[in-house]
């Protein structure tokens, strides 16, 4: 080795010269081909089927606060709606899977670790349910049982609200994984907003006060919980929801809940305001499931979502190996 060579400020800036030569890593995988395959669930099925669930959950509940508040028509149009979305969510869900037999086939067995399992063990009661309390308020006939099931329904109404946000969070599509602290949270408030809003535009203004609140409620929950969720993935993983036609949806969604919950807290009992509000809040909460999804098969497309983190973790698990247990997975 010369006399250079051993100078440790001659190594040094021979270092810093390679380095500045070097250019920003590219990240690729083997042979072009993304690292993560990409959830192959349809679409617009398995959205729908996400929103769908959250709007009968939270017509559920609903439902049965309108019971308990002798308000009968709010009852009605959160049972029906509640069954109507259950059973459409099942439709869209069989769709995905091409056949009824393999959405029976995931209830020979429950998992508790299997969220899949688990949600087909709650789905499939909470459409029963909801349907018989549905059958008994339109018919006016066991109306007994009708309220033991729709009281059942409502048990089962927040799980059946977020359990698909951790059927997505359990994957390891980056977008989805990383935000499995909020995503329940983003979730629930999304189908409390769309059952509030479902019950201002069919039920009468007179007793569509609690579904105004709970409309307004979910609303500022969903948003809240998002603008958090966004924040917690940092600049990198919340890229897929602010590009391309993903973030528009997620503007879009984010703009109609608002416009939504304003209106609804002032709509009062005019119902034309109550309607619009209503109807902006149920776009919103469809949108905000399309952008969700969409940006969780983004964020699976492209490497640098799934390797950048990896490299992250690693470098603070050197650097502090006491914390590595409290880094996001």
């Amino acid at each position: 080795m010369s006399a250079p060579d051993r100078d440790p400020g001659v190594r040094r800036r021979r270092r810093g010269a390679e380095a500045a030569m070097v250019p920003e890593a590219e990240f690729g995988s083997y042979y072009g081909r993304p690292i993560l395959k990409q959830p192959v669930w349809k679409v617009p099925d398995v959205p729908a089927y996400l929103f769908l669930g959250g709007m009968a959950g939270g017509s559920a509940l609903l439902a049965a606060f309108a019971d308990a508040t002798g308000r009968p028509c709010l009852r009605r149009v959160g049972r029906v709606t509640a069954s109507a979305a259950s059973l459409a969510s099942v439709g869209a869900l069989v769709h995905d899977l091409g056949r009824p037999a393999r959405f029976l086939n995931m209830l020979r067995v429950l998992k508790p670790t299997s969220p899949l399992s688990v949600g087909s063990w709650i789905l499939a009661p909470f459409t029963g349910l909801a349907a018989g309390a549905a059958l008994s308020d339109v018919t006016g006939r066991l109306p007994t049982i009708g309220r033991l099931a729709g009281a059942g329904a409502a048990v089962l109404g927040p799980a059946m609200a977020t359990y698909t946000a951790a059927l997505l969070a359990d994957t390891a599509v980056p977008a989805w994984h990383e935000a499995h602290r909020e995503l329940p949270f983003v979730f629930g408030g999304s189908a409390l907003a769309s059952a509030g809003a479902a019950g201002m535009i069919a039920a009468p203004a007179a007793q569509a006060g609690p579904a105004r609140r709970l409309a307004v409620l979910g609303a500022g929950l969903e948003l809240g919980a998002s603008r958090l969720m966004l924040r917690r993935l940092g600049p990198l993983l919340s890229e897929p929801y602010h590009q391309g036609r993903v973030g528009r949806m997620h503007r879009a969604a984010t703009v109609l809940t608002a416009a939504g919950a304003g209106l609804g807290a002032v709509a009062g009992r005019r119902r034309w305001l109550g309607v619009a509000a209503g109807v902006l809040l149920a776009a919103g909460s469809v949108t905000t499931r399309f952008a969700v999804f969409e940006a969780g098969r983004a964020s699976a497309r492209d490497p640098k979502y799934t390797v950048v983190p990896q490299r992250e973790r690693l470098a603070a698990r050197a650097t502090d190996p006491a914390g590595a247990d409290t880094l996001p997975e």
